[in-house]
């Protein structure tokens, strides 16, 4: 595998494809609350030390593996280019020798806004075109509450969002979002969730 590098060259935003079918909409509004606190110098340095890591696919497509949610923050506020950080070119592999190679690399999550694994012809071909998974802004708001540390393990945080979707209900994610992070950071700390990235242990 060939080392990340950079792509001194923007690339329009708008011709990013995501390797996700969902983000956290309010995880996204957090990002575009804090993009437009920068000034204009701090903004272009937070874009050159935040380069979108793409993988090269076929007929030289650039497909989004992190950064999703700043992606589309960003986008939502009207900016056009980013920077880029190609992890891998598999541009010579076929469309579904590149999904099974990246999905084995934990490289991609076709999970929809029910936490339903779905087809890889189902992920949707813009930035723009994610769907909110409410429960995926419930555990990034658990991750910074302390409900559980930072971890390397890819998408750890929609593993705890498909943790709490079983356990907390809808209606309650959506009508009463602090009370929904208030039963998170209990069952955060009690034995069942021991088996997910970061869990800190039981609160006594």
């Amino acid at each position: 595998m060939s080392p990340r590098e950079p792509r001194v060259t923007p690339v329009r935003l708008d011709d990013l494809r995501p390797t996700q079918m969902t983000v956290g909409y309010r995880e996204v509004e957090q990002k575009r609350e804090s993009w437009r606190q920068k000034s204009d110098q701090s903004a272009q340095t937070f874009l050159g030390d935040h380069m979108i890591p793409v993988l090269k696919g076929p007929k030289d497509k650039l497909f989004v593996i992190d950064h999703h949610h700043l992606a589309r923050a960003l986008i939502d506020d009207g900016v056009t280019d980013v920077l880029t950080t190609v992890v891998a070119d598999l541009s010579h592999l076929t469309k579904e020798e590149f999904w099974t190679f990246a999905d084995n690399r934990t490289w991609c999550h076709p999970y929809n806004e029910d936490g339903v694994r779905c087809d890889f012809s189902d992920l949707p071909n813009k930035i723009t075109d994610l769907k909110d998974d409410p429960y995926r802004s419930l555990s990034g708001a658990l991750r910074r509450s302390g409900g559980y540390a930072k971890d390397t393990t890819p998408f750890a945080e929609f593993t705890w969002a498909d943790f709490l979707r079983r356990r907390i209900k809808a209606k309650l994610v959506e009508t009463d979002f602090d009370a929904a992070l208030a039963k998170s950071l209990k069952l955060a700390q009690c034995d069942l969730a021991r088996h997910l990235p970061g869990w800190s242990g039981p609160c006594s």
